[in-house]
């Protein structure tokens, strides 16, 4: 498809010719995965940012209460989502300041000892850091670096990532690839992009070669610039994740928990997602990104409530082996 097939694609409201637009995707999907679905647990470990996001609601100027997980907790916490099923651990964090100032040592040796411990891939989302920072995560094994521009139009997003380089952040994910590690591109639907930006988006992750394209509605919080923004439709979300899907049937596209919570997984793996994220253990004191409390002590966002829907669906849990063959096959299209 080309941009003005991805536009006229984003621009149908028929509902039958939507949902035949789905139906194609989990036919792409089903060629590709059959009905085995990824999950991944989610360990936001610090919400200290130096950034100052017009989006998020960690954004350093907001007056929010925030935590740093101690190294005990974060592997603790890891273990308990690898016992629970999960498939990868995804150790993500603000822009702390205080693990760039120890040049990552404290970090590197809480993946080491998590690698370690649970035998599971493990999936990096520190911000921005320097190309020497990721090639020691990359000589660790660490399999993914995601790093999220959230728009592709570069004056949008100078408004989204206040005084951050477009192409230095470019070049962080690009580095990675280049060291060997799958990485993560995504993008923010409902912030003033139009429906070219959003095509352009769409042709931009594959050029760069994401292994894992990622698409998340843009939910207004309290205390940051773009509070008032109304949340967009959510079906603009299902439809770029049946594009993504119909344009990229190998990648992993993820139906992620932080949006809607475990109500809207349904809808999403509907539209051809095949990676449940966010999933978080109850009572761990840890948030989510979009919505920091969003069915989080309540249980919902757990491996047990996941595949409760999946099964449903006619859908099942994938397993670890299954995983490891999937990321095989990703290193293999992208070397």
């Amino acid at each position: 498809m080309n941009r003005n097939d991805i536009i006229d694609l984003l621009r149908i409201d028929n509902r039958n010719e939507i949902e035949e637009l789905f139906s194609q995707a989990r036919k792409a999907r089903e060629k590709e995965f059959g009905n085995k679905i990824f999950m991944y647990g989610f360990v936001y470990f610090s919400t200290w940012c130096r950034n100052d996001c017009n989006f998020c609601y960690y954004r350093k100027s907001n007056e929010i209460d925030r935590y740093r997980k101690e190294p005990e907790e974060i592997i603790s916490i890891a273990e308990n989502l690898a016992g629970s099923g999960v498939h990868l651990l995804d150790l993500t964090m603000g822009e702390d300041l205080t693990y760039h100032r120890d040049n990552f040592d404290l970090l590197y040796d809480i993946v080491r000892r998590i690698k370690e411990n649970t035998g599971l891939p493990v999936m990096l989302s520190p911000g921005l850091i320097e190309d020497r920072d990721i090639a020691r995560f990359a000589e660790l094994g660490v399999e993914w670096y995601a790093l999220y521009q959230e728009t592709h139009n570069r004056e949008l997003y100078a408004k989204l990532r206040l005084n951050q380089d477009y192409d230095q952040r470019m070049h962080g994910k690009l580095y990675a690839k280049e060291t060997g590690m799958l990485i993560e591109e995504g993008i923010l639907a409902g912030v003033g992009e139009s429906l070219g930006d959003i095509a352009d988006s769409i042709l931009e992750m594959g050029r760069i070669g994401a292994s894992q394209m990622r698409v998340m509605s843009f939910v207004p919080q309290d205390g940051i610039p773009m509070e008032s923004v109304r949340k967009p439709d959510p079906l603009l979300e299902e439809k770029i994740i049946a594009i993504l899907r119909l344009m990229y049937p190998w990648v992993l596209i993820p139906a992620s928990l932080d949006i809607d919570g475990i109500k809207g997984l349904e809808d999403r793996l509907n539209a051809g997602a095949n990676v449940i994220t966010s999933i978080i253990p109850p009572k761990t004191g840890l948030a989510g990104v979009a919505q920091n409390s969003m069915d989080v002590d309540e249980g919902g966002r757990t491996v047990e409530e996941a595949s409760h829907i999946l099964k449903t669906m006619g859908l099942q849990p994938a397993t670890v082996l299954d995983y490891r063959e999937c990321l095989a096959r990703l290193n293999g299209r992208c070397n």
